[in-house]
């Protein structure tokens, strides 16, 4: 038996069972990362030997790297500024002798390389990326569109594909394919090919690539630099990759083309699903590639789940040939060349600002259209002190002074119990005051002492019932003066409380609007601290600072001896911050805990060790899957961001669904 490179010889049912397991673990461990590049080489304008030479190092250095896929720029190989001289026929030719170069020295590496050269077929000559690998030529693409406006004279030296009238042709010493209608598959990922300004045009050809099977979309180019002129064309492979759901490989051509009337910068750039994940220098004077392990796994999730992306009612999909290739892929162990999010759910600080505004006035709105739809009179809240309910009081200000309703309209009800400490009661007050609303304080501890004596409870035994029982009074109180005061009870908890079941059901876990339903714990804080500092007063900044810096707590155990918090959340369930990290690559992507682990190992690095982040990834998959049955009746709220668990909308899952699964795969890390 031959695997890659390697002979392997098998005689008995014991070896043949040992190789299947190693076979079967090497297949667990594939999470679906692909390192892919782009270079920038130097060119010298006609000089197909110095350019080849340079292509050839490139690829050599990438192939170390375990680069499993390399673009180089458009006519790479002879230089894009050649003008005049592509009529050349001894150009032409050592372009192809330099290519055919290039194959042999290349053979042995196991990577695949798409280069750019002038190709001739009958009477015309198209401008092409042909694709190598291991020593053969899997095909060659013509280029579509031919910019001949401005600055661009393509269409005098070159044709468009449509002139082509043959499929396959004779280059270097091989038989070929040609034409537009390839694609190129292994095992592991496949991928297609456009030429520069096909990027540009209404309908890139790189859409029905995507269409029919491509995860990656390779364009080879030579975009001259002019002003403004780079951030437009980082939007449109932006907006590529996001519409294709797929992950879109640049490269333009640098420094060496011809200057007499341009100057190209040189760009090679990553794009992953909307979002640029690796790009070159600039005017560079030197060699450059640029590699980054891109998610393959992510994307055909996302276009499994997308169910629109394929349904295109009435568009031209034609049938692609396949050009099948082979790989040896070296998976990831314990880095990746990719950064990875370790707070997924937090903008960036460039974008702060923006985000916090956008999800603010999201919440702000759900809740003044069920209000006004509703005709309440009141917004009934219960004020803990802490970040949730914080948030959710901040909401309701908002929006009853967008509804030009006095904000004595919302009734703030703290609600002391046996945990309720100095520091979280006066931050309960004195937020109250500074926002203007309604204050009442309505204390528990008697109506919980009422309760335990006749279910013949101990008070002194503070376990699930004595710690539910009291947020389900809250509750009943919240429930009740609304009904008084013909309002409605605003919700407070959170997302990541949702995911880990983090609620008492029918109590904190149930409400007439949820504001909060969507919001991870994660972005809470930084949400208060936006309102703060761009919508409060000094007073009530400095309460809301304090509020953001207090332990999270649920309060329903008695504090220690000097008046402290005992009951720390993430004591118990773990960090906030690694739970939305699981809850956002679970749910968003569809990771299995396997992946997950690999990724928070990387994301966490220096934060948590393995112990750590397998005990709480363990924690959490229990926890998920056991709450469900919360999730399955959750009160209205808005939808926020793309990770959500309200049963009406994007997360749908039984109560009775069994976790042992993703459990037993916990327990084999």
């Amino acid at each position: 038996m031959i695997i890659g490179s390697n002979e392997i010889k098998i005689s008995t049912f014991e070896e043949i069972s040992s190789l299947l397991f190693s076979l079967y673990k090497i297949i667990q461990m594939d999470f679906g990362f692909r390192k892919i590049a782009a270079a920038v080489p130097l060119v010298k304008v006609a000089d197909c030997n110095y350019n080849i030479e340079q292509i050839t190092a490139l690829t050599k250095e990438a192939a170390l790297k375990n680069v499993s896929l390399i673009a180089f720029p458009e006519l790479s190989i002879t230089g894009y500024t050649c003008a005049d001289l592509f009529h050349q026929r001894l150009l032409v030719e050592e372009a192809e002798n330099a290519l055919k170069e290039f194959v042999f020295n290349t053979s042995s590496l196991e990577i695949v390389t798409v280069v750019g050269l002038p190709v001739a077929v009958g009477n015309d000559l198209f401008n092409v990326a042909a694709v190598i690998s291991k020593g053969k030529i899997l095909g060659v693409v013509p280029k579509t569109y031919l910019p001949n406006y401005n600055e661009f004279y393509e269409a005098r030296w070159f044709a468009p594909s449509t002139h082509l009238s043959v499929n396959e042709i004779g280059i270097a010493n091989q038989i070929v394919p040609i034409g537009t209608d390839i694609l190129f598959k292994c095992d592991s990922f496949n991928f297609g090919v456009e030429v520069c300004e096909d990027l540009w045009v209404p309908i890139p050809p790189s859409s029905y690539q995507a269409l029919n099977g491509a995860d990656i979309m390779v364009n080879i180019s030579a975009s001259n630099e002019l002003v403004g002129k780079h951030n437009y064309l980082k939007k449109l492979i932006e907006q590529q990759s996001a519409r294709t759901l797929g992950v879109y490989l640049y490269s333009s051509a640098g420094f060496g083309e011809s200057t007499t009337d341009l100057v190209f910068a040189g760009n090679g750039i990553i794009a992953e699903n909307g979002s640029i994940i690796k790009e070159s220098e600039r005017f560079s004077f030197e060699n450059q590639i640029i590699s980054a392990d891109v998610d393959i796994d992510k994307m055909r999730t996302l276009r499994r789940k997308t169910t629109t992306f394929t349904n295109l009612t009435g568009c031209d999909l034609r049938d692609y040939r396949s050009c099948d290739f082979a790989l040896d892929i070296v998976q990831p162990k314990d880095s990746l060349d990719r950064y990875i999010q370790p707070r997924p759910f937090v903008p960036s600080d460039d974008e702060m600002d923006e985000r916090c505004d956008e999800i603010f006035n999201i919440q702000v709105n759900g809740l003044a259209q069920r209000f006004k739809h509703t005709h309440s009179k009141s917004a009934v809240i219960g004020i803990s002190g802490g970040l949730d309910s914080t948030l959710a009081l901040l909401v309701c200000v908002k929006t009853l002074d967008k509804l030009n309703i006095p904000r004595k309209n919302i009734v703030g009800v703290t609600m002391p119990g046996f945990g309720t400490t100095d520091r979280t009661y006066n931050n309960a007050i004195n937020l109250m005051k500074s926002l203007g609303i309604t204050i009442r304080e309505i204390s528990i501890k008697a109506a919980c002492i009422q309760h335990f004596s006749d279910l013949d409870i101990d008070e002194n035994v503070h376990d699930v019932t004595y710690e539910n029982s009291q947020a389900r009074e809250r509750t009943q109180i919240l429930m009740d003066i609304a009904n008084q005061t013909n309002g409605m009870v605003i919700g407070t908890g959170d997302l990541s409380e949702l995911a880990l079941g983090w609620a008492t059901y029918n109590g904190d876990h149930m409400s007439m609007y949820g504001v909060n339903g969507s919001i991870p714990k994660t972005l809470v804080k930084y949400l208060v601290k936006w309102v703060a500092d761009n919508q409060m007063n000094e007073d009530a900044k400095e309460i809301l600072l304090d509020v953001i810096d207090t332990p999270i707590s649920p309060e329903l155990i008695p504090a220690d001896k000097d008046g402290n918090i005992s009951q720390k959340t993430e004591d118990l369930v773990g960090p906030y911050e690694l739970h939305d990290f699981f809850l956002y690559n679970f749910i968003r992507f569809g990771f299995r805990p396997k992946k997950i682990f690999l990724m928070a190992k990387i994301a966490f690095k220096g934060e948590y060790d393995e112990t750590v982040i397998k005990k709480w990834l363990y924690t959490f998959f229990r926890r998920f899957f056991a709450q469900q049955f919360k999730r399955s009746c959750l009160p209205d709220g808005p939808k926020v961001g793309s990770v959500t668990l309200s049963p009406r909308g994007d997360w749908r899952m039984p109560s009775d669904a069994v976790s042992s699964m993703w459990l037993k795969e916990i327990e084999s890390l």
